[in-house]
């Protein structure tokens, strides 16, 4: 869950939500930037399907004493987090074996090696394991070249709809989440120094250069959730009364 707090009310975005988004903005890709690949459409899935770890759990969110919030992708406890992304591997892989291997890489990409954890040393050797158990079953090699760009590609996707879902719209650059300030961390060959976003207005986002066809604009669902219905209700049962509003937020060419 995607969790942003105002005053007096939280609003919140189900990863699979934002997920989704990331799977629409991936469709707008620009022809050439992308290499020809019969796996294109297996690797825009896995774009839209990388968060389904989280369907189960935010239909079921848990409070953060400590932080008197809800938990948040972010701070979710470890166990429970690692667990969940196991089964949402395992079920993007029930359809599609390279999507279940890029949802595996990028879940992956979140720990280090040199983490001394037992349970992410644990679930690094058990994914890599994984994945090569998938590539044998798609009885097909797949080059590095190709499979980088598809990685890339869900990564930076995913990093643009956190773009839009994590912070206000409208936000001045100065103010932005720290992990996007700098622009994208992504290199693609048109964009070999990375790409750029700045919110305009609190409609708009520009990004240089411009990795789509053409502009275009996506919906987010939210749900505004007060403090006072947390403390009268509950955490879940708040949630689950809580109306389900769009916003929308087009990207926009220099």
């Amino acid at each position: 869950m995607i969790v942003n707090e105002r005053d007096d009310h939280f609003l919140l975005i189900d990863q699979h939500d934002h997920a989704l988004v990331s799977g629409e903005i991936v469709l707008h890709w620009k022809r050439k930037f992308l290499l020809r690949s019969k796996l294109r459409e297996e690797a825009d899935w896995a774009v839209s399907q990388h968060d389904r770890a989280w369907i189960p759990l935010d239909r079921h969110p848990l409070w953060n004493e400590e932080k008197q919030r809800p938990y948040s992708f972010i701070d979710y406890p470890l166990k429970e987090k690692l667990e969940a992304y196991q089964r949402g591997i395992a079920e993007v892989s029930e359809r599609s074996s390279y999507a279940a291997m890029l949802c595996s890489s990028h879940y992956q990409s979140f720990f280090s090696t040199d983490d001394s954890d037992p349970l992410i040393q644990q679930f690094i050797k058990e994914e890599e394991e994984r994945r090569q158990e998938l590539e044998t079953a798609m009885k097909m090699e797949v080059p590095y070249d190709i499979y980088h760009l598809h990685f890339e590609r869900l990564q930076f996707c995913d990093d643009l709809s956190l773009y839009v879902c994590m912070q206000e719209p409208g936000i001045d650059k100065e103010e932005e989440v720290s992990w996007f300030r700098e622009g994208f961390r992504q290199q693609f060959d048109a964009a070999p120094e990375g790409i750029m976003p700045e919110w305009i207005n609190e409609k708009e986002v520009v990004l240089d250069p411009f990795p789509f066809e053409h502009e275009f604009e996506v919906r987010i669902p939210y749900r505004t959730v007060y403090k006072k219905a947390i403390e009268e209700l509950g955490l879940e049962k708040a949630c689950q009364e809580a109306e389900v509003l769009h916003r929308s937020v087009s990207f926009v060419s220099k």
